[in-house]
């Protein structure tokens, strides 16, 4: 039966929505299994195995073009010794205080339901308001919006930064490492509808020994100059701000680049777990990132030459084919991190109704979260291409790089803020004392990048500028044509009551009726009546409502109530990161009492089209975006996961 107390605990994502804008989601999987059942068996040293693969792919080649990029704006006039020391120690220090502090201790104890990433906190946030806040709203469409402008530039400086190596074997290759970079990149898109399973399994120990190379790599130069270790000391990082200002916020937006992919170690949680993300870092990644890094100073220090690419020039040229062919693989798996976590982010971005319904494919029968969505991938290869042919050098795309990443850390930061005071974790003065030295070494960072907007920094603001207006129209959309159809709907508890005494034929079968609100009438079931006059023997209104969590529990998945003979109400409950499949759910429909026959069932679905009616303005063109988006929305059937042999659509225009 229906369990009030349950309802009123699974909130829904929206206190309303369109009945053809439904935010549904189930797993692919057995009835009852759990989200985490796919990583169970694994031991602990798989799971930090595959950490290391997935979640550090791409901060893991960043020393590829970090320290280089950051001595560029002082190398010009000769490089000192403690200007060396100076950008080591900042490399550092932003590698113990972003990742190390920010993500590793504190962001990765902030999970919804064992799940991490700027959307989830953003509905930590809001459950700890309580309501709807426009504010915080805002702040996790511009973190996500943020997020695709880096993972468009992530994999084209990445591939590129690897393949330039290849000219310091054979000059001649210069010129075919833009070709080159293209060849790999669209064969890595190309394979996403496959799946990447089987290549999956080789990311770990690939990656692994990619960190042991830098490692060693880094130890060897040391013993040449331990003198390098001083960079330890934050008074060589404060000295070089204070006696550099000119080119302070250059050099700031070169050195972030050394974190980029942090954010991953958050959005990856519910893939590996806290224990394993964090045991890989500190027994592997930090110690290899950082003696790398002072790897790269010794060698500088040693030969002022090696300045223009030192990582490449940190092994003996009988090495180089080898740390070229292993930079390559390290950056393709990065890019591949990078890929599934944008499938990823819109698979939540769809449940949580700030993105047209896309169809979602599973590529994977063992792991849920491999995912495939087509339209996504090809936007995403166009916007590579044409990055890696506009910049043709990882260097002049580095320009571009930082900001995006920067303003999802800002955004991180904001809404961890607001969910530590609102949850009652932390009061504001000691939030403010935790948050304040972190978000303004961030925004120092944004700042930083943000002169680089004329050297490309331009397009990560474009394309976000453009995902966040698209995905707040569609959310505004949504809204807003929720409110009108509600408007013209018929309560519930007198229709059933006259359908009592009503003469209207009688068939034979179920009828499910998709709908919203279960307190109304569902417009197709007065479409059905009105057209085709006729009422079926057992009627059940559907609502498939999104939960706040990243996955539903066994207990809260559904609920039914009977309301006469009849007529019925049928409740589903998924989270936000699961895939839409309400033929699987309908499993535990029957555990719950609902009895029905499949053969003799059907699925009505009210389809509403809008048309854009306004006045000239930013509402109209909302409207129009809104409207625009409407046609790529996937099929419903498709969507979710209904019998395609038995669903029934009935349309109807409104104006907005």
């Amino acid at each position: 039966m229906h369990d009030p107390k349950l309802a009123a605990s699974a909130e829904r994502q929206l206190p309303l929505f369109d009945e053809d804008e439904l935010d549904i989601a189930a797993y692919l999987r057995d009835e009852g299994e759990d989200h985490h059942a796919s990583v169970a068996p694994k031991g602990f040293a798989a799971l930090t195995l595959g950490a290391v693969g997935v979640v550090y792919g791409d901060i893991g080649t960043s020393p590829i073009y970090a320290f280089r990029e950051a001595l560029r704006p002082v190398a010009a006039d000769g490089l000192a010794r403690a200007e060396v020391l100076g950008l080591l120690s900042i490399l550092v220090w932003t590698l113990i205080l972003i990742v190390t502090v920010k993500y590793v201790l504190f962001l990765l104890r902030e999970d919804n339901r064992g799940e991490g990433g700027v959307l989830a906190l953003y509905t930590l946030a809001r459950l700890a308001i309580g309501r709807r806040s426009i504010p915080t709203l805002s702040l996790a469409i511009a973190g996500a919006a943020l997020f695709y402008g880096d993972a468009i530039i992530t994999p084209a400086i990445s591939v590129l930064s690897a393949v330039e190596g290849a000219g310091l074997i054979l000059p001649q290759l210069e010129t075919y490492v833009v070709p080159v970079t293209l060849g790999i990149l669209f064969a890595l898109f190309f394979v996403q509808r496959q799946g990447t399973a089987r290549i999956a399994i080789a990311f770990g120990p690939i990656t692994a020994l990619w960190f042991v190379v830098l490692a060693v790599t880094g130890v060897w130069h040391i013993i040449g100059n331990p003198s390098v270790l001083a960079a330890f000391d934050p008074r060589y990082a404060a000295s070089f701000l204070i006696e550099h200002r000119a080119i302070s916020f250059i050099v700031l937006g070169a050195v972030f680049l050394a974190v980029t992919g942090a954010e991953a170690l958050y959005a990856d949680l519910g893939h590996f777990g806290r224990k394993p993300i964090m045991t890989a870092w500190f027994i592997l990644v930090f110690p290899a990132l950082t003696l790398n890094y002072l790897g790269q100073g010794a060698l500088v220090l040693a030969d002022p030459s090696a300045v223009e690419n030192p990582f490449f020039r940190s092994v003996p040229e009988s090495l180089l084919p080898f740390l070229v062919a292993l930079a390559t693989a390290a950056t393709v798996i990065a890019a591949q991190a990078v890929i599934s976590g944008a499938f990823s982010m819109t698979r939540a971005a769809v449940q949580l109704g700030l993105l047209p319904r896309l169809t979602i494919r599973h590529t994977s029968h063992d792991q849920s979260g491999q995912i495939y969505i087509g339209g996504m991938n090809w936007i995403m290869l166009f916007g590579v291409l044409w990055l890696v042919l506009a910049f043709g050098s990882s260097e002049a795309l580095a320009s571009a790089y930082g900001i995006a990443v920067t303003g999802t850390m800002v955004v991180t930061t904001s809404l961890a803020m607001i969910y530590m005071v609102r949850s009652g974790k932390l009061p504001l003065w000691a939030t403010l004392l935790v948050a304040a030295p972190m978000i303004a070494l961030e925004l120092a960072f944004l700042a930083s990048n943000m002169t680089k907007v004329a050297d490309g920094g331009y397009v990560p603001l474009i394309l976000a500028s453009i995902v966040g207006l698209c995905m707040w129209a569609w959310w505004r959309g949504t809204q807003n044509m929720s409110v009108k159809s509600h408007k013209q709907m018929v309560g519930l508890q007198g229709f059933v009551k006259s359908m009592s005494h009503s003469s209207v034929h009688v068939v034979p079968g179920t009828a499910f009726f998709l709908t919203p609100d279960p307190t109304v009438v569902p417009s197709a079931l007065l479409h059905n009546l009105k057209h085709n006059r006729v009422l079926h023997e057992q009627n059940v209104l559907l609502t498939v409502e999104t939960l706040r969590v990243p996955v539903a529990m066994p207990e809260e998945r559904a609920s039914y109530e009977l309301l006469d003979g009849r007529f019925a109400r049928l409740t589903l409950r998924f989270g936000f990161m699961e895939t839409p499949n309400v033929s699987r759910a309908m499993g535990n429909a029957r555990k719950v009492g609902l009895k029905f026959d499949v053969m003799s069932s059907s699925f009505f679905l009210g389809r509403r089209r809008p048309v854009v009616a306004g006045t000239f303005g930013l509402d109209r063109l909302l409207d129009r975006i809104y409207a625009a988006l409407t046609r790529f929305s996937a099929d419903p059937s498709d969507f979710y996961h209904l019998p395609r042999d038995r669903v029934v659509e009935l349309g109807e225009r409104v104006a907005v």
